[in-house]
């Protein structure tokens, strides 16, 4: 076994540590929650960054729990859209913890609400290297029920039934995907993913392979939130905490959503054209009814989550169009989404903790009292419209060359039109939220602590620089590895068993 492939194990080693101790200790130490959540998630984003180069140099890692060799043992994987997905979740999540250090004083129990949030952290870095594809829905649910509690954590009315409606509509999507992942099992005697992926070479496509991948576009869309499964996530994701908004639109329902259609469709059971025509349609409707949607909103949270469904469209036509340019395209959006998506909703968290509304009628002016909440939203706010030079311009840039390229012109125009939309409806954002005269009663407004300012600044900070990722030198270490594992599709299953066999 690689000496490089002991790390995998640890990041989902460690946010279950850290939960286990701040349920057993963080009630009666006080400054434990803060502390283990600000450096377990700093230390889980290093070693995301440190997964770069062994992954770089070796392509696959495999690591086989308990010695037990695949396909009769689980096993972890690390390759480049691991990688990927490592650090886009651990950087959000760290930037969250800090976050939340100084915002969560406003509820009581924030032991409870760490624990919670590291069984979801587990479960989202487990999603993410697991070969497994069983012990993917075992992670995948305790991530769900992690998210459903925290929905619920302020437990006031709107916010219990939020998380009850979106407890249901979850639940049927996990359904949908146990019913696939059995369907599978049965088929080719194995849940390995990588053995799984070799068998179904051999034995060829079949009509019960047809019925699996419905089962799995609807389960994992669901989870996804992308049309015409995304009803359970405009209601959900403004109720919840802040923090937790942005861990749920910023990374969660890229983790257990879109990364598990990629892993699954491209590298387990193969990607065909009718796959990605429903790709390209489901992610272009998306798009477009997402931003629709959202500019009619006056609910600040409500608004930013419309624009969830609308840039994961993005992110799944780009992937749809089955181009390299296009997967690149998709995985750099996916990236730059998790990045300004987390801050906006971390932005209207600082907005209703210094003024205690969500309403953008009731705002305006508040540039002059929260110089660093408006700086920061304009940045995020010039991003997710796909503003030069931010980083968002440049993924949605990619997408609609590949569009092009590729002949598919109607969803070339579909992404220029949804980009002018949520330009005009974050223009609306920032003139009623924080241009304009002050009013009266927001006179004694002050900015937000420094810890929650802390956050903003560091997430600012890679919408301004994202566009570096594409820079040859970097691009080819980090988002080039993740679209090549995409691109070469079912080489995935012998490349993962042949370190297993040369270990």
């Amino acid at each position: 076994m690689n000496p490089a492939s002991q790390l995998i194990p640890l990041f989902v080693v460690i946010p279950l540590s850290g939960a286990f101790l701040i349920a057993l200790m963080g009630k009666k130490l006080k400054w434990l929650p803060d502390f283990t959540g600000t450096f377990l998630t700093l230390v889980l984003f290093i070693l995301s960054l440190v997964a770069i180069k062994p992954t770089d140099l070796y392509h696959t890692l495999v690591y086989s729990v308990g010695a037990w060799k695949p396909p009769i043992g689980i096993s972890l994987v690390q390759d480049g859209l691991t990688v990927l997905m490592l650090v886009v979740v651990n950087l959000v999540v760290f930037c969250i913890a800090l976050y939340s250090i100084n915002y969560m004083e406003r509820f009581t129990s924030k032991w409870k609400f760490y624990t919670l949030f590291f069984l979801m952290l587990a479960g989202m870095n487990g999603v993410i290297v697991t070969g497994d594809l069983f012990n993917l829905y075992v992670f995948l649910e305790i991530a769900s029920v992690a998210s459903f509690a925290l929905v619920a954590f302020g437990t006031e009315r709107h916010e219990l039934e939020a998380a009850f409606k979106y407890a249901v509509m979850s639940s049927v999507g996990s359904l949908f995907v146990l019913l696939g992942i059995a369907m599978l099992y049965g088929y080719t005697g194995t849940l390995n993913m990588a053995d799984m992926s070799v068998v179904l070479v051999h034995k060829g496509e079949g009509k019960l392979i047809a019925m699996i991948s419905v089962f799995f576009i609807m389960g994992f869309g669901l989870k996804a939130a992308l049309v015409p499964f995304h009803s359970w996530l405009p209601d959900a994701h403004p109720s919840a905490p802040a923090p937790i908004s942005a861990m749920l639109s910023g990374v969660l329902i890229k983790a257990l959503g879109v990364y598990t259609l990629c892993r699954i469709f491209f590298n387990v059971i193969g990607i065909t054209p009718a796959i990605l025509s429903v790709f390209m349609f489901m992610g272009a409707l998306s798009m477009v009814v997402g931003v629709f949607l959202a500019i009619g909103q006056w609910d600040m949270k409500r608004l930013l989550a419309y624009h969830s469904i609308s840039q994961i469209g993005y992110v799944i036509l780009g992937i749809g169009l089955g181009t390299p340019l296009g997967i690149l395209g998709g995985l750099f959006h996916l990236f730059n989404h998790s990045v300004f998506k987390s801050l906006l909703f971390l932005n209207s968290g600082a907005v209703e903790y210094s003024t205690g509304t969500r309403d953008l009628q009731e705002m305006g002016g508040l540039s002059q009292k929260m110089p660093v909440t408006s700086g920061t939203s304009l940045i995020a706010s010039m991003s997710i419209a796909g503003v030069p030079p931010f980083n968002g311009f440049w993924s949605k840039l990619l997408i609609i060359i590949a569009a092009v390229q590729a002949g598919r012109y109607g969803y070339a125009f579909w992404a220029v039109l949804a980009s002018i939309l949520t330009l005009a409806s974050f223009m609306k954002v920032m003139k009623y939220a924080f241009y304009g005269s002050l009013r009266e009663k927001w006179a004694s407004v002050i900015e937000v602590p420094v810890f929650m300012k802390l956050a903003m600044v560091i997430l600012a900070f890679f919408c301004v620089a994202g566009g570096l990722l594409l820079v040859p030198s970097v691009q080819g270490v980090f988002l080039q590895q993740a679209q090549a594992v995409l691109v070469e599709g079912l080489q995935y299953g012998s490349r993962a068993l042949g370190v297993i066999g040369s270990g």
